[in-house]
């Protein structure tokens, strides 16, 4: 296929239908990749989500003791924690 002769994608009629169709083809059958700019995004944020979490008031209270020694929040040290712990 020629760079001059790229056809647009198909329309979809769900996101598991657009997912299939990106799994078997290339996308360079649509798009024109040397015409390409870089691009920073440095405002982006990975998604949370929230929980509950029941804790008992004395381990709150050493978590909130130990972020005040490193002057975090003491939800960042429960999550640098949970993070060191799961690597």
């Amino acid at each position: 296929m020629s760079k001059t002769t790229k056809t647009p994608p198909p329309t979809f009629a769900t996101e598991a239908d657009e997912r299939a169709y990106w799994e078997r083809h290339d996308s360079a059958e649509h798009i024109d990749w040397s015409k390409a700019k870089r691009v920073r995004m440095p405002n982006l944020k990975p998604s949370t989500t929230s929980i509950s979490l029941r804790l008992p008031v004395s381990l709150l209270e050493q978590i909130k003791i130990a972020a005040n020694k490193r002057d975090v929040p003491y939800q960042s040290l429960i999550k640098i924690w949970l993070a060191e712990k799961v690597r």
